[in-house]
């Protein structure tokens, strides 16, 4: 039995949520969404509040139906909050900017970095801190990891992307004799 999927997930004002068929859609102040779901799981809407039951039970539903309950959760969170990740670039000539719908950054290597936002999203570079914000969890989560990936902090002096929150664990380096 899944806790989070037995709790029902409460609609806020402003936002609208439409099951058709298999497709459950959401709309809100901040945008919408949409995404597939599997008849194994039903999804009723009634009163402002959304409730998942299991139709049939076996492994493949008991997994599913907390994993559903949390993409819902995050649909209607998105579309009414949003969702942000802010990446810190530390490093001495290591450079970020924005150029219509691409991010540009300098990160000591011979060549620029370009790479290309998704669209849904709304990425801001100041100095070396960039804001990457947007109404779908995956997609601002994704696109932070594979900016993130192009140059990790590395331990000994603490170069690289991090996130705000992120601790880089330092190490001490060769000891003199």
């Amino acid at each position: 039995m899944s806790r989070i999927g037995k709790k029902g997930i409460q609609i806020p004002e402003k936002t609208e949520a439409v099951i058709t068929g298999g497709l459950f859609k959401v709309k809100g102040p901040k945008g919408s969404l949409e995404r597939n779901f599997l008849p194994e799981i039903s999804i009723t809407i009634l009163d402002k509040e959304i409730t998942l039951a299991v139709v049939k039970e076996n492994g493949l539903t008991k997994a599913l139906w907390g994993t559903y309950a949390s993409h819902i959760k995050n649909m209607i969170q998105g579309v009414t909050e949003g969702f942000e990740k802010k990446l810190i670039l530390e490093g001495v000539g290591f450079k970020s900017q924005v150029n219509g719908n691409k991010l540009v950054l300098a990160l000591g290597f011979s060549h620029p970095v370009e790479i290309e936002i998704p669209t849904g999203l709304e990425v801001k570079s100041e100095k070396n801190n960039i804001t990457i914000a947007g109404v779908d969890k995956e997609l601002v989560g994704s696109f932070a990891a594979k900016v993130r990936d192009l140059k990790k902090p590395e331990p000994y002096k603490g170069k690289g992307f991090h996130y705000h929150d992120e601790i880089v664990r330092r190490k001490q380096g060769k000891k003199s004799v």
